[in-house]
């Protein structure tokens, strides 16, 4: 049994973006894409009634009514799934306590342990699908779970304390 290694220290700001990026694929989430691409062809078909009625009512020829009703149809379904999809923008990153509670990582002979205020959350060593250490901090993948990331920050300066870490956690993780 050897005596777990254990990083602690609080995620700033650019540290839960780029825990974020990690996690997510893009910044519009699939929901608002399907909305906007469901909506944005009835709004457009709702102004082409409207229009060409309005058309008829004025006394234009069946030509324009149908010109402008087609033009006004294109474009507002065009304004409307751009101002949907950009309403959707996901602007916020992380959770309310990733920046204001410490958080605390355990390697464990039995398991990963991550606990942040009362939670705590273990991770079999077999759920580890990746260890990697880039941009300033280590990025370990969990199978079924997002990723976690170790600033490098959280050692110090103590450049052995972080080797020491990444090896073993690359260790555990390969067993």
């Amino acid at each position: 049994m050897t005596e777990p290694l254990t990083v602690t220290g609080l995620l700033t700001t650019r540290d839960v973006r780029k825990l974020t990026r990690l996690a997510r694929g893009g910044t519009v989430g699939p929901t608002a894409v399907y909305y906007a691409g469901v909506t944005a062809p009835i709004i457009s078909a709702s102004m082409s009634v409207l229009m060409r009625n309005a058309m008829i009512m004025v006394g234009a020829s069946p030509y324009w009514q149908w010109l402008v009703a087609a033009l006004v149809a294109a474009f507002a379904g065009i304004a409307w799934y751009l101002i949907f999809i950009r309403w959707s923008y996901r602007h916020a990153h992380g959770r309310g306590t990733e920046t204001r509670l410490e958080t605390s990582i355990s390697l464990e002979d039995e398991a990963l342990v991550i606990r942040r205020g009362g939670i705590e959350t273990r991770a079999d060593w077999g759920s580890v699908t990746d260890v990697s250490a880039s941009g300033g901090h280590v990025t370990v993948r969990l199978d079924g779970a997002a990723p976690l990331i170790v600033p490098n920050a959280w050692f110090g300066k103590n450049k052995a304390a972080r080797q020491a870490f990444l090896a073993r956690l690359k260790e555990k993780a390969s067993s």
